[in-house]
């Protein structure tokens, strides 16, 4: 090459990196150091905690920016942007509690160490755009900090997904829409939150504390990492795509774990609205107080791909805004909207190292809608509840709406944390929560219900807070090994309290009745099963065939009289109709599989074939059999189904998702899947990697200390390198 072309050569290879250099995250990057593992896994090293921040979303980044956008579309009230007109209803939902301009004053409102890493966060994302222009993003090409307080929490689901889109659209859209059978609970669901489990050193054989880390969500919801600083910071577990704290996980002496939680942290207001020549007014006590009424924009991306907008006039009253009417009345929404005390929170319970630190964290009381299972390696064992509980007065069932006219029903401030049922240090030594209520939590040393208000729990008892309950009970050899076998543990007590319902009313038929001799041998598979589910099972096929005709038959009767649709199943439903459900679920086997007698691994399948949020199945595609089945039976491990227009077989798309187990000894020892794989890129090596892992319940090594992850090292490099 002459020395012309080898400068011309230079200067074009400079060109980038200049370009680099004046980005305000290239000195940041070169503090950081991200080390993947084996199975792709970050562990991420800075000198600081913001450094670490940089380095932990610029990770999460690379392995599913569009995750990390798209939870940020959906906080921010900006998906219909991308996704069209459909999802406005979605952003205006957001925008009613949240916008752009509050977000702003509340950043410059929040405390200066919390700047420092939102604003490391914000160039974090903006240092990975500006390295990988390949990348294009739907709507979000730059991020600005303040927009980290807009998604703080990290749940499944926040608060604000308790408001109907059905009843927003009806409203705000001035027609009446129709509510789905998903909403009105008419369809078989998988049930949502998770399980945790926490055990005293009293009950381990090694005598360390353990904890069972068990979220049920979306498959692919949150990313896997340790995160590492020298400002203290050493936490690893799952984190919610784009958000810079672990939201389930631990570290070296303590973790955590949380449930949704059945305590009631959302309440709807019925207002009585009086017009008063063109202004409106609604009823409090005696008096008439102004209804707020304002304007939100909502853009979206029209049909032919340019950008539009619609504008809503919107109401609000002291309780918060209306989102829908009932029944003659305005319905207010009220929640928690704590932004700056909740990212707080989220972040420096992390770096709590045992209880009493971590109760100190949770004095922020900006967690609404979780239980907390919480081990240390002191011994301590906790279920914490939910720390934002307004109070109410206990006349009122906060179910229900609620009549805003009487100041009564006002929230009455919150109640201490002293005055929630939590369970600290039980003498039975294990405390569990399966979105169970919490007085089970530790057998006879649970909270006692006569002692709180009703609005303490909204839920009961569920099939999988029983059958945790025999699991734990009266046993004192605790390993990690055999924390995940309770975890994955095949019985469902619901099956065990129904299915001999259905043979009862098989049994009390006459001989010469036609039905005796149709189900006969499905009756005789049933009356020989264990109630366990297993790849192998005809029994546990026809069972969930059978249980969800049923409740497809039963669920409005049941919602109408107020009962469990269990309690239906059992009791209320009659014969005939157990055994028609009986004959439909044979029916049905038998069209979509050739016979009723098929393995319920052939029917329950893991399949992972793109990154798409909602993923497409295809019965002509590899997928993997899994023996775990849904939450709704009583299954511990949980695994929602779900089939296609063109599919048979049934695909996971919910339940476990992440699972770890953790021992709190001298030296922290864990085990952990992740469902499918770190990585969101199906050309990756780690896009599928752990499928096979996932589906047996077979949770690998947690590589946590220094000589571990040496020892288990893929790649060592900068971001942007």
């Amino acid at each position: 090459m002459s020395r012309i072309g080898m400068v011309l050569a230079a200067s074009v290879c400079l060109a980038p990196l200049q370009a680099l250099a004046a980005n305000p995250g290239a000195a940041q990057a070169q503090r950081v150091t991200i080390t993947r593992d084996t199975w792709g896994i970050a562990h991420i090293r800075g000198k600081t905690d913001a450094d670490a921040v940089f380095g932990m979303i610029y990770a999460q980044a690379e392995d599913d920016f569009n995750r990390v956008e798209t939870n940020y579309l959906t906080a921010l009230g900006r998906r219909a942007q991308a996704e069209g007109e459909a999802a406005i209803w979605g952003d205006l939902r957001q925008r009613l509690f949240i916008n752009d301009a509050d977000l702003k004053a509340q950043y410059a409102k929040s405390p200066g160490w919390l700047k420092t890493l939102m604003t490391a966060w914000a160039d974090g994302l903006n240092y990975y755009l500006a390295t990988h222009p390949q990348v294009k993003p739907k709507v979000l090409t730059h991020f600005e900090p303040w927009m980290a307080l807009s998604f703080t929490e990290g749940s499944i689901g926040g608060d604000i997904e308790k408001v109907s889109l059905t009843g927003l659209e009806s409203f705000y859209g001035k027609r009446q829409v129709a509510m789905t059978e998903d909403e009105l609970g008419l369809k078989p669901w998988e049930p949502s939150g998770s399980n945790g489990i926490a055990i005293a050193p009293s009950n381990t054989k090694d005598g360390h504390a353990l904890l069972l880390i068990n979220p049920h969500t979306s498959f692919y919801f949150r990313s896997e990492a340790q995160v590492t600083s020298d400002q203290g910071l050493n936490v690893y577990g799952a984190s919610t795509w784009g958000q810079f704290f672990v939201y389930q996980g631990f570290n070296e002496k303590a973790g955590w774990m949380h449930t949704t939680s059945t305590l009631d942290s959302v309440d709807e207001f019925a207002e009585t609205i009086v017009d008063q020549g063109g202004k409106l007014f609604y009823r409090y006590g005696k008096a008439l107080r102004p209804v707020t009424v304002g304007k939100i924009t909502v853009p979206y991306k029209a049909a032919d791909g340019s950008m539009k907008s619609r504008d809503f006039t919107v109401y609000r009253t002291h309780h918060g805004p209306i989102v829908r009417e009932a029944d003659g009345k305005w319905v207010a929404f009220s929640l928690m909207n704590t932004p700056i005390a909740a990212l707080q929170q989220s972040f420096l319970r992390t770096k709590a190292t045992d209880l009493k630190a971590f109760q100190k964290v949770a004095e922020f009381r900006a967690n609404s809608s979780n239980n907390t299972l919480f081990a240390d390696s002191t011994g301590q064992v906790a279920l914490l509840m939910p720390q934002f509980v307004p109070k109410r007065d206990n006349r009122f069932d906060y179910t229900k709406p609620v009549d805003g006219s009487d100041p009564a029903t006002d929230w009455q401030g919150l109640h201490a944390l002293s005055e929630a049922p939590s369970v600290i240090a039980p003498a039975n030594g294990w405390v569990a929560n399966s979105n169970n209520w919490p007085y089970s939590a530790a057998a006879q040393f649970s909270p006692k219900i006569q002692d709180y208000p009703k609005y303490m729990d909204s839920v009961g008892e569920n099939p999988r807070g029983l059958h945790y309950i025999s699991l734990l009970k009266d046993r004192k050899d605790f390993t990690v090994d055999s924390l995940v076998t309770t975890a994955y543990d095949p019985y469902q007590p619901a099956f065990a309290r129904l299915v001999p319902t259905l043979v009862t009313a098989w049994d009390k038929l006459a001989w010469d009745d036609p039905r005796k001799m149709a189900l006969a041998d499905q009756v005789a598979v049933l009356r020989g099963w264990d109630n366990r589910w297993s790849t192998d099972s005809v029994a546990q096929t026809l069972a969930v065939y059978w249980g969800e005709a049923m409740w497809n038959m039963g669920a409005a009767e049941a919602k109408a009289d107020e009962v469990t649709i269990y309690d239906w199943m059992d009791g209320r439903s009659s014969a005939d109709q157990k055994l028609k459900a009986l004959a439909d679920a044979s029916a049905k086997l038998t069209a979509d599989f050739g016979t009723w007698k098929t393995a319920w691994g052939q029917v329950n399948r893991f399949q992972r074939l793109t990154d798409d949020i909602v993923h497409p199945f295809d019965d002509a595609k590899p997928s993997i059999p899994v023996g775990f089945a849904s939450a709704q039976w009583g299954s511990l491990a949980s695994y929602g189904i779900r089939s296609d227009e063109g599919t048979k077989k049934r695909y996971g798309t919910y339940g476990n998702s992440f699972v770890a187990v953790v021992e709190f000894g001298p030296r922290l020892k864990a085990r952990a899947i992740t469902a499918g794989g770190e990585s969101g890129d199906p050309a990756s090596p780690h896009f599928n990697d752990q499928a096979e892992r996932y589906s047996k319940g077979d949770l690998r090594e947690v590589w946590f200390y220094p000589d571990q992850v040496k020892a288990h090292t893929e790649r060592v490099y900068k971001p942007g390198e």
